[in-house]
């Protein structure tokens, strides 16, 4: 019988860390801050953002949203974000994505001050850092290797398949895989055989986004798969990548949702305290 891998679990041990580090943070006069830039009308975006405000009120986080028209000039949106990056009572700062057409995302993540880009989007965090405890990585892949470890996995030395090699998950998780000492086949649109892949694998990592697209015939029972994939049909289910049939035949999976999702939203946060720690280390705090 197939094991579900819940994130909720992972996610709560990680809030009562997160809380220690806030009290931690203020028991010396330092309120951690966080501020996003929400840019145009993008729903989905909207519902994230002010989902992670009202966790980091719990959290004990101040966070701000900063709301912006879709035809902002882009100057003024660099200026904010240069601005917040300059200001010693931000401790982190994120832009809400995708921006409106027109917007050049790396225009404006590249003014986020490096140690503050909590989000991990800049290229000096996820692809020049030799080690992870240097830089700030995007949380979704964290939590991918967070929630593993939380259920006992070892991944130094394991077999593992990354399936989608997209720059805010597949490429960041292959390097923290690689850095985990785990040995990676990294799967793309130009894969010629996925299955022979996953087939050979111990963990299996899937973040494309098309709806059942690992079918029960390409897993195998020893298999773990951590499905970070999420798509929303016409009818409003959420799917993973992951088809529901093969959930039956593999050792163990996460769930969509209820799996990486909820580990994500909290590991954002998680973020922001190592930022705060780096910058303490550059003298900022």
């Amino acid at each position: 019988m197939s094991i579900q891998l819940d994130g909720a679990p992972v996610a709560q041990t990680l809030r009562t860390d997160i809380r220690q580090a806030v009290s931690n943070w203020k028991s010396t006069g330092v309120q951690p801050k966080m501020v996003t830039l929400l840019v145009g009308d993008d729903k989905a975006s909207e519902l994230y953002a002010f989902q992670k405000a009202r966790w980091a009120q719990r959290l004990g986080i101040e966070f701000d949203v900063d709301r912006l028209p879709a035809d902002v000039d882009i100057a003024d949106l660099q200026g904010r974000v240069a601005n917040y990056s300059a200001d010693s009572q931000v401790h982190g700062i994120m832009v809400e994505l995708p921006l409106p057409d027109g917007i050049d995302k790396q225009a404006v993540v590249g003014h986020i001050h490096a140690l503050k880009d909590v989000d991990g989007l800049s290229p000096c965090h996820s692809f020049a850092q030799a080690s992870p405890d240097s830089a700030l990585y995007p949380a979704t892949p964290l939590a991918c290797i967070r929630l593993l470890k939380h259920y006992g996995y070892t991944l130094q030395g394991a077999d593992v398949t990354v399936v989608g090699c997209g720059q805010t998950v597949g490429l960041p998780l292959i390097h923290l895989l690689i850095a985990e000492g785990a040995t990676v086949a990294a799967c793309h649109e130009h894969t010629k055989d996925v299955r022979s892949h996953l087939r050979s694998s111990q963990i299996a990592f899937v973040a494309v986004g098309i709806p059942g697209l690992i079918k029960a015939d390409m897993v195998h029972e020893r298999l773990t798969v951590v499905d970070v994939g999420i798509s929303e049909t016409e009818s409003g289910e959420v799917l993973g990548d992951l088809d529901a049939e093969a959930t039956s035949h593999v050792q163990a999976f996460t769930p969509t949702p209820g799996g990486i999702g909820a580990v994500t939203t909290v590991q954002i946060f998680s973020n922001l305290m190592h930022a705060m720690n780096l910058q303490r280390q550059a003298g900022l705090i």
